[in-house]
């Protein structure tokens, strides 16, 4: 946007884009959970025996926790890369 042609820049912004598309799925999580949708990685969910319906249902239990951390410790990677 700014006419800056830098390709540490560009590999800086893709991350930082990275970090807050992660960010903004974990905080919208409670709002999609209400209309019955879980956007989060099936996978990791997976990996710790959790399901959507966990997610829908509001459960607070440590697997739970567990997933949001490692999710958001994805997000904390990338801002790691930019720095």
């Amino acid at each position: 946007i700014l006419g800056v042609r830098d390709i540490h820049a560009d590999h800086a912004a893709s991350h930082i884009g990275k970090a807050q598309g992660i960010v903004t799925c974990l905080r919208a999580t409670p709002y999609h959970t209400t209309r019955q949708k879980v956007f989060l990685p099936m996978d990791i969910c997976m990996l710790h025996g959790v399901s959507q319906e966990d997610f829908i249902r509001g459960k607070q239990e440590k697997n739970v926790r567990d997933v949001i951390y490692d999710i958001a410790s994805q997000a904390h990677i990338h801002l790691e890369h930019v720095r």
